[in-house]
């Protein structure tokens, strides 16, 4: 009897997930179920995919994301399941809109736009609420369909302002009381499904206030505590953006290690956190991942979080810049971006906007740009490189044209209708190229993250980051060696599912769950970001397209079709194994 399917995916070059040498073949899906994989498949289907010369990838994990209140409003998650991402955790940080006491819910918005950049008159407009604890909140999610799978954490921020109020805002020390109860309401968030516990305690993450984010100064004792509430649980991951993660107080990045280690000893549970190289001290990552690997080596279950392009910020005539504040530019500040850049190209206006100084707090760390930052902005291009040399940096444009470097910013800024974007890398470009990048991401005890899908909307634009992935790591790097395909698929499927306990997914084998990408490997291509003002309440947030992917799919469900939404929504809530 002939083999019926509901797709069939024909001379694919299929990439496992696994790190295994790719290979051509064929893989056919029922139910959302792969029930095939081989190298010539009888059998019928409702639809046939030729892949000859095409790429075949399980769908994508990003372990990193921030949808926790655009997912309540938004099925499709742009701009992340434009870039082949199937399945996304959020809640990291330590912040998040669950448990929430009654009245508070303005307070976790601010919060969260303080924190992540994302619009809060887009959240309060956008968000359906209706819950209290966490378990409640996954409810709500449970009733949602997105065009991919979804999971959550449980925040730190959000937990310690429910239990202790304004004390816990205030980040003083929680009571015996306080960690008790905190520690409960984090087991019950994983028993119903959460996928682990999240906090920050850089000195970075502050609120609208400019006070640091609560659980920044939590101590042992409460730290402790909720892990051992994951050890309890025997369930969950426990995510951390460390103290020196953005180079404060970078003498004692090893100290948070040192902690780090020593809880995941105790509690037997996976624990991830966020690892960049610094400016302020380019090698202390060595040290860190020295520890972790050791710590690895002795069944100790610690992973640096890592990007796969240096993490910085966009500069652009409708995002930041260091001309917003200054009276003659603000004066045409209100005017739409094309009709912007037209009147800011009038020469005398230029000279009038250059001559003045800034008073807005938002450009206040700009004094030596000119001098210093100059040499680290980049012109971003088309297509855009993330690793630019540095002839692209606008202080060697300016040199090269004998103009100022402010003067070159200036004309760079209005080009092309005020669209083109510069970039800033902040931390892993501390050399100038992103040979750091590789050592992390080829590291035995690293894993792939820090996308931000979600969050800062009017500067970030990482959750494009598999598809740089693929184009510049596994094909077109000019700068270094590069990375196998089959690395480069690994890191960005098994890798994270097995981090957060996805056992259906992450790779292309009988049984697991049909979540799979069919990409033009040869001919994908990343489009420069836009600035899209489509969030709730007109808010603003930078999108990123792409060519190449061929189709997308989500349990069995074609979702994107040569880079267009197809309108299905077969993603559900994912809760984690302690509660299925």
């Amino acid at each position: 009897m002939t083999e019926q399917f509901d797709l069939l995916i024909s001379g694919g070059t299929l990439v496992d997930g696994t790190g295994a040498p790719a290979f051509t073949g064929d893989l056919a899906i029922r139910d959302g179920v792969i029930v095939a994989v081989g190298s010539h498949i009888e059998g019928t289907a409702r639809e046939r995919i030729d892949a000859v010369g095409l790429l075949v990838t399980p769908g994508f994990v990003d372990v990193h994301t921030h949808y926790d209140g655009q997912a309540t409003w938004d099925g499709l998650l742009e701009p992340s399941s434009n870039h082949g991402v199937t399945t996304l955790v959020m809640g990291n940080c330590g912040v998040g809109f669950a448990p929430v006491a009654p009245g508070k819910e303005s307070w976790l918005i601010e919060l969260m736009e303080a924190v992540e950049d994302i619009p809060g008159a887009a959240l309060s407009e956008g968000m359906t609420w209706g819950w209290e604890t966490f378990p409640q909140y996954l409810d709500a999610l449970d009733r949602c369909e997105w065009s991919v799978d979804v999971a959550a954490q449980i925040p730190h921020a959000a937990l310690r302002a429910y239990v202790m109020g304004q004390r816990g805002a205030d980040n003083e020390d929680a009571t015996d009381d306080d960690i008790e109860r905190m520690a409960t309401l984090v087991r019950e968030a994983i028993e119903a499904g959460a996928l682990g516990f999240t906090t920050s305690r850089t000195l970075a993450h502050r609120t609208k206030d400019g006070e640091v984010v609560p659980g920044t100064y939590a101590n042992e004792r409460e730290l402790f505590a909720l892990g051992d509430a994951l050890r309890d649980a025997n369930a969950g991951v426990y995510e951390i953006v460390p103290l020196g993660a953005v180079g404060e107080q970078i003498e004692s990045a090893m100290d948070e290690v040192d902690w780090i280690i020593r809880l995941a000893e105790r509690t037997g549970r996976p624990f991830t956190f966020v690892s960049t190289q610094v400016n302020n001290a380019p090698e202390m990552w060595r040290e860190v991942f020295a520890a972790c690997e050791e710590a690895r080596n002795r069944g100790i279950r610690v992973y640096p979080q890592v990007s796969g392009r240096p993490t910085g910020v966009l500069f652009g005539l409708d995002s930041r810049h260091p001309f917003v504040g200054r009276p003659s530019y603000d004066e045409v500040a209100h005017l739409d971006t094309a009709k912007r850049a037209k009147v800011l190209a009038d020469r005398a206006l230029k000279q009038k906007i250059l001559g003045e100084s800034s008073t807005a707090a938002s450009v206040s760390f700009m004094p030596s740009f000119f001098t210093d930052l100059a040499s680290r902005l980049f012109v971003l291009g088309t297509p855009p490189d993330y690793e630019p040399g540095p002839e692209r940096c606008v202080a060697a444009i300016a040199a090269a044209e004998g103009v100022s470097s402010e003067s070159k910013l200036y004309d760079l800024l209005v080009a092309n209708d005020g669209r083109d974007l510069l970039l800033l890398p902040a931390f892993n470009y501390s050399n100038g190229d992103s040979e750091v990048t590789r050592e992390m991401l080829m590291h035995p005890a690293s894993v792939l993250g820090l996308s931000d899908g979600g969050a800062h909307c009017a500067t970030i634009c990482d959750a494009s980051q598999p598809t740089w992935m693929l184009t510049h790591w596994a094909r077109d790097r000019s700068r270094g060696e590069g990375m196998s395909l089959e690395k480069v698929v690994k890191l960005q499927t098994l890798d994270g599912a097995e981090l957060y306990g996805f056992g259906d997914r992450g790779v292309l084998a009988v049984g697991k769950r049909a979540d799979v990408n069919v990409i033009d490997h040869a001919n994908l291509t990343l489009h420069p970001p836009r600035v899209a003002h489509d969030l709730p309440a007109g808010g603003r947030r930078l999108k990123q397209d792409a060519s190449g992917y061929v189709v997308t799919i989500v349990n069995g469900v074609i979702t994107r079709r040569d880079g267009v939404d197809t309108g299905a929504r077969p993603g559900r809530l994912v809760r984690a194994a302690s509660a299925r």
